[in-house]
């Protein structure tokens, strides 16, 4: 017989009868290690069982956009909402939370948007989207058009259709054998690490609108659905921003050939460069756009798509053959419904222009512009990455094995969210700063000298451990 398993003792279970992660039941993403445990939040600072505290620098990964505040409103919204009827099903019923969240959604576009569908999630959202992409031709009797263009060193999300259209090869790999999903990644926008010297704005955006074309050639015109892009590549790339007028000619492209444009804002978007949708920005306007993350500021999981009037014009019989079980969820949506009205109210959006400019053209430049091993400070306002480069004259990346990422990650006192695979989807690191919108410039200028700080001692130890092993590799064997 086998030796029987240990009960966790009394110490290993909180109050509430809830045992500790030392016996969890989570099937955690790196099943050998179990994470910190979180008991609360406040002050834009996550509160961990052990009495320490983390400085939230990200929103986690861009969610927390009001810096885990205005509890009491949020969650009145959502108890309001769970005595309304917490569940109706969106089959048979409409919801008020639902219908004011899309109304709130599309009178945001001014006119660009027409409908607005919600979700649980942002890669329900990028699944929505490739539906009703499809849809759009199957119901015009355009069956041919069956594939999708997206980039490398791109994340869309983690269900298989999402996952198809991402580029990111460390992500994929584990299931590429089952994502024959009809495809085709172009290079993506990188000026880090693609833009060739003395090469200017507008002959670099024209060798991407170039490559473009040729997949459109390629593939086959009249076989192309869309092009599927995030405006600031997030995860995948840490914030690269592409140059003026990028957006602005992959959408010609697609026009040229009938295929459409596709937004995904689900990390960039929701207010973080300054405007609610980062097409504003960039002054262009997505035929279908989808969006998350911050859209309920982490205090419910959800998602969101929105298209234009043409897109619907084109669906026979007015059917949208797809749904969810929890779509529209009233206690989701209501709890959206009052981050878009904080937002608005406290003009939370003029905060994010005037200190976004400041943390993106100064205070990182200052902190760390100079620092050997900070390669590109890249981004838009308050959607900033910070890549990472053992030389900086080559950029060559560091050895996967030191695992930089995650060393960033531990270091005490900061949350920012880190990433890798940043030069070719397996080697390079980063990290994404993302702050609350309603931060201070004090709190603003804080934030940095902290990232600064975690950045210096980090590099400081690995650097020294890396001379240390390459001098014990040079000397002499006894």
């Amino acid at each position: 017989m086998g030796a029987k398993k240990s009960k966790p003792s009394n110490s290993d279970i909180d109050p509430t009868g809830v045992e500790t992660p030392i016996h969890s039941a989570v099937l955690h993403r790196n099943i050998g290690q179990i994470p910190p445990m979180a008991i609360s939040d406040s002050d834009n600072e996550y509160r961990l069982d052990n009495g320490s505290s983390m400085y939230d620098a990200s929103g986690g990964a861009a969610v927390a956009s009001l810096g885990h505040g205005y509890k009491e409103r949020i969650g009145n919204a959502i108890m309001k909402a769970v005595l309304m009827g917490y569940y109706f099903p969106s089959l048979s019923f409409s919801n008020k939370p639902y219908e004011a969240l899309c109304r709130k959604l599309v009178s945001s576009t001014h006119g660009c948007m027409a409908k607005a569908w919600v979700c649980n999630s942002g890669s329900d959202a990028v699944e929505a989207a490739i539906k009703l992409a499809l849809q759009f031709f199957y119901d015009q009797g355009q069956e041919e058009r069956e594939w999708f263009i997206a980039r490398e060193q791109s994340y869309h999300g983690a269900t298989t259709g999402a996952l198809a259209l991402s580029g990111h090869r460390a992500r994929r790999k584990p299931f590429e054998r089952w994502l024959p999903f009809k495809v085709h990644h172009i290079p993506a926008c990188n000026e880090y690490r693609d833009r060739r010297e003395g090469e200017s704005d507008s002959q670099y955006v024209a060798r991407k609108a170039g490559e473009l074309e040729a997949a459109f050639q390629k593939i086959g015109p009249g076989n192309v659905v869309g092009f599927f892009a995030e405006p600031v590549v997030g995860a995948a790339l840490g914030c690269a921003a592409p140059p003026p007028g990028y957006l602005k000619e992959m959408k010609k492209v697609c026009r040229r050939h009938g295929a459409l444009f596709i937004s995904d804002e689900i990390m960039c978007g929701m207010g973080r460069t300054g405007t609610l949708h980062a097409w504003e920005y960039y002054d262009i306007v997505p035929d279908i756009q989808v969006i998350g993350k911050g859209l309920a500021a982490g205090a419910q999981p959800i998602g969101a798509m929105l298209c234009g009037q043409h897109v619907l014009d084109a669906l026979a019989g007015g059917i949208f053959v797809h749904g969810h079980t929890f779509q529209g969820h009233p206690v989701t949506c209501a709890a959206a419904v009052e981050v878009l009205k904080i937002i608005e109210e406290d003009r939370l959006l003029e905060n994010v222009r005037r200190l976004g400019d400041l943390l993106e053209k100064t205070l990182l430049h200052e902190a760390l512009g100079n620092h050997p091993n900070v390669g590109s400070i890249r981004g838009v306002r308050f959607f900033m990455g910070l890549e990472f480069v053992k030389d900086k004259a080559t950029k060559e990346p560091f050895d996967v094995k030191y695992r930089v990422y995650e060393g960033l990650l531990e270091r005490a006192g900061i949350y920012v969210y880190p990433g890798n695979g940043t030069m070719d989807g397996e080697k390079g690191d980063h990290l994404i700063t993302a702050p609350p919108f309603n931060i201070t410039e004090a709190r603003l200028r804080d934030l940095v000298k902290r990232i600064a700080k975690v950045i210096n001692e980090y590099f400081a130890e690995l650097n020294a451990k890396i001379e240390k092993e390459e001098a014990e590799a040079q000397s002499p064997k006894l």
